[in-house]
Parts: structure tokens; sequence; C-alpha cells
């Protein structure tokens, strides 16, 4: 009780990492803190977008009671005054503190991260997070573009850093101040990469021969997936490199080394992400605080990698919803650390080959939006209320229960038997489920179909995932009144888990689903 909190959040990175069996990966860092901690290899974000999945994970409310789906509004105007879980660290006593990306920059904030509600002090961002999407990759001729692919000399660079490196730096300050300080604190914070551009320093595409690259299993667009369900990644289209290669909109495929090209920065940018997380952990060793915080680790979602013929999150694929979560709980994910021993050291991706397990293994499938309630439970505090069902009036409570009770690893195997769905009791079996949406503006992918704005959605696709399969209906949407109509369904998906693990074969259209539907 009374720890302090770590959180750790990373934008766009999916689990690929050794901790998660990515046999390609070198992520010795994490994969160092998952070995003292309870990971959750099925943990789900709410919706594949950065703005409203952050919100809704820090508010610990659904898309559907924050009502932000787009980048566009601030929920305390617009839905209602929510207490966030920072907000609530700060209000029981600590020193709360955000560095880097944590809430979405901009309108869905307020323009200032949640200050004052959220923090102690006025939040940190790198002064050179305003390079990102400048010209600062060099092309083979010599000149400087603004690409997708971008393996930089970091000296060459502005100020001569990167962003997740001074957020690095800053967040080890706060540590050093808070030790002298002797106050409780909960440090957020947040790192950029793997979010695009991939803008990493070069020496980490050592790590990744291209020949040892491989497209992803499944880089066509499935036969039966629903056009609703498709998103056309507008975003990456827009980079200076991709819009070279004249791709047709929306599924004409990138050229095979092109996607091997994406595949190789994407991890060469997990590994340098690593070496930050290392830094990170290693300082906390350092002022002997590793003893006295709880660490938590994850993303607000995924990022497709040409699976399905698609690239970036914006889909209810579990590639673009699914983070990787673990909680290193000193004492209880782990034996009790003496004080000065150092259980962080740093580990050199370069050199470093040592594989880690996990300290606990939960397949249990979780959702992002019971963070709030988890780590309340975790430090002792008053875990907030179950929210009714109508909450816009409530400013403290929570959609999302907390998962503390599934962190003893030796989970009870209770096998069903595996009945047809009429069943009614595998119908409403007592399983966890975790629950996601996208809107779409129309039936087919439309230039603004990853990103419609509030005003334009037409469609809402509501996701249920579960252990055996994921069901999703795209049902009708009035954004006008929020309200989503079941009656009215444009399309559907069904996949099952067992026989169909990369959900390539959408059975939607042969199976009764009346159970699934009473579900959802």
């Amino acid at each position: 009780d009374g720890m302090n909190v770590l959180f750790i959040v990373v934008d766009d990175l999916r689990p690929v990492l050794g901790c998660y069996g990515d046999k390609l990966v070198k992520s010795p860092n994490i994969d160092q803190l998952a070995s003292h901690s309870v990971v959750f290899s099925n943990a789900y974000a709410q919706q594949a977008v950065c703005a409203p999945s952050r919100v809704s994970f820090l508010t610990g409310r659904r898309p559907d009671s924050t009502r932000l789906y787009d980048f566009y509004s601030y929920w305390r105007v617009h839905a209602g005054n929510y207490s966030t879980m920072p907000q609530y660290f700060k209000e029981n006593g600590y020193v709360t503190l955000s560095v880097g990306k944590v809430f979405h920059p901009g309108v869905s904030s307020n323009y200032s991260d949640d200050y004052p509600h959220s923090w102690s002090v006025p939040p940190f961002h790198p002064s050179t997070e305003k390079y990102e999407n400048d010209k600062t990759c060099r092309g083979k001729d010599g000149k400087l573009y603004a690409n997708l692919v971008c393996p930089v000399d970091v000296t060459e660079m502005p100020s001569g850093t990167l962003p997740d490196i001074q957020s690095t730096e800053e967040a080890v300050r706060l540590m050093n101040v808070m030790k002298t300080s002797k106050q409780k604190f909960f440090l957020a914070v947040g790192y950029h990469k793997p979010h695009i551009p991939l803008r990493y320093p070069q020496e980490f595409l050592k790590l990744y021969p291209f020949e040892n690259i491989t497209l992803a299993p499944d880089p066509w667009v499935p036969e039966k997936l629903p056009s609703v369900a498709y998103n056309p990644w507008m975003d990456i289209r827009q980079r200076d490199d991709v819009k070279a290669l004249n791709v047709s909109f929306p599924y004409g495929p990138l050229p095979d080394n092109f996607q091997r090209r994406i595949r190789q920065s994407y991890y060469a940018a997990v590994s340098y992400l690593d070496t930050q997380v290392g830094q990170l952990l290693n300082a906390l060793d350092d002022v002997g605080l590793s003893n006295s915080t709880i660490v938590v680790f994850t993303a607000d979602h995924g990022w497709s990698l040409g699976e399905h013929g698609e690239w970036a999150k914006y889909s209810n694929f579990d590639v673009a919803t699914r983070v990787p979560l673990m909680f290193y709980v000193p004492g209880m994910t782990t034996p009790p650390v003496s004080r000065g021993e150092r259980v962080f050291p740093y580990l050199d991706p370069f050199n470093h080959i040592l594989g880690f397990v996990p300290q606990g293994q939960s397949k249990k499938v979780v959702e992002l939006v019971s963070l709030f309630s988890t780590l309340a439970e975790l430090t002792g505090l008053q875990v907030p209320p179950v929210c009714p069902e109508t909450s816009f009036h409530v400013a403290l409570c929570t959609e999302g229960s907390s998962i503390v009770q599934y962190f003893n690893a030796s989970e009870e195997k209770v096998k069903e038997e595996k009945d047809g769905c009429d069943d009614t009791f595998r119908c409403f079996k007592e399983e966890t489920v975790a629950f996601s949406q996208y809107p779409r503006p129309a039936d087919t992918p439309q230039w603004n179909s990853d990103k419609p704005k509030l005003k334009d959605i037409r469609i809402m696709g509501y996701s249920m995932r579960t252990s055996d399969y994921r069901y999703t209906l795209w049902v009708r949407f009035n954004p006008n009144n929020f309200s989503a109509d079941f009656e009215d369904v444009h399309a559907g998906e069904l996949y099952m888990v067992e026989t169909d693990p990369n959900q390539d074969y959408n059975i939607y259209n042969n199976t009764s689903h009346a159970c699934f539907l009473k579900k959802l």
C-alpha cells in the first residue's frame, strides 16, 4: 500500500516483444521488466486510435461515455466532468507528473493535458517533438524528406536529440527530485515511438538484417472482409516515400520490399524504445525506489504491419486493438526487494541475448478501461464505484473493473464443453470479454474512413473479444444523439480464435449468432 506509480504508456505499440513470444524483436529491457511482472497476453484497447483510447483509460470510461471518437472535443465539456486516474491519485496525496505523450495533446485534453485537474505541475513535452513530421529523413539523393521509414543520425537532428530521449532524461530528473522530497508520486511517461514516422537512431537497423524480414503471414485483404471494416491507411499514404509509390486507393498493396522495410523499421523503433525504457527503469534502481514503486507498462493500441492488406491502427482487428500490459508490484509479483538491490540493470540490445520468462502470465481477456480501478486497488486507495448505466452526471466512477484478481498466475483451468452456441449455458457462461469499437463514415472506404469526425460518423463497429472468438457488428450510428441502432446491421464479422488466430476467415454469414447478438 501507498506505493509510488510509474505508468509507462507507449504510442502505437503492438505486443511485438520477446516476452510476448516474438522471435525476431530484441527487447531485453521490457522483457526483464516482464520477468518481474504479471503479464497479460490478452489485453485490448477500447478504440484503436490515440485520443479516444487515452481518454478512455485515463477516465476509466468507454468511448460511448466519453463521447470522444475523434480528436475534437474535451470530455469535461462535451460528456461529463469525469475524474481521471491521475486526478484521483492527486486528490489522494500523490504528486502527479506527466512526461511526453500521456493525454493526447490538443482539444481533447483542453490544450493543457488536462492540467491542473490531473497533474500537480504543468506536463513536460520534449522540445524536439515539433520536428517529428518535418523533412528530417535523408533520401538516397542526399535531400531531406518527410518519410514514413526514417532511420536518422541523431547528431544531425535538431538539438542533436530525439523526443523520447528527452522524455527519458526529464523523467529521470523528476525521479531524483521525488527521491529527495520523500513524497508519493504518480509519474506517467508517454513514449512516441513506434508511432509514425518511424524515426529512430539508424544503428538500430543493424539488429534487423533485411534478409531476415518477412511479409505479414496474411498480407492480402480477406475475401469475406466487409468493406466497412477495412481501413485505408491514409496517414501512411501521405508520407513522401509512400506517396512516391503511387499505390491505388483503397486496396492497392504496397510493393513487397517496401512492406518489409516498414516492418524492419517498426522493429528497429521498438528496440530503440526498449533502450529508453531500460534507462528509465535503471534510474528507478539508481534512486533506490524499485522496492516502493509499482510499474505499469502498456500502449494506447496496436498497429497493423501489413496483415489483411492493412497498415496503421483504425480498425477492430486484434493487431490494432491488442496491447502489451504488465504490472510490476514489488512484494506481490516478485519477492520483496531489499533496499539498494538492483532489479533493472540496463541491458544493451546489441549484445544481450538472454531470454526472460514473464513472472506470471494471464490469458484472461482484459481491457485498458480497467487500469484506473486496478491501480487504485494495487496502491490501497478506495476503488472507485462502478458507474451506473448512464453516468454523465457522475464525476467519479469507472466502467472497468479491477483485474487484480487475475494476478495469481496459477489460474484454474476450467475447460468447458465446446457446445454449439444455442446451448444456453455456453451462451451466458461467465467469461471475461473485451469490448472495442470503431466509427466509419460510410460502408466503403473513403478518404476519411480512418479518422471520421464526429459529425461524419454513420456506422459504429462494436466488437466483443473473448478467449474463443471476436464478434463484430457494424451498425447504424447517429452522431447527433450518439445512438447506435442494433436493428440496422450493415455488416458483421466472426472469427474463431482456435482455428483462425489471424482473423482471415470471416464466418459471420454461415453461423447462427442469435446468442452472440444477445450477449453484445
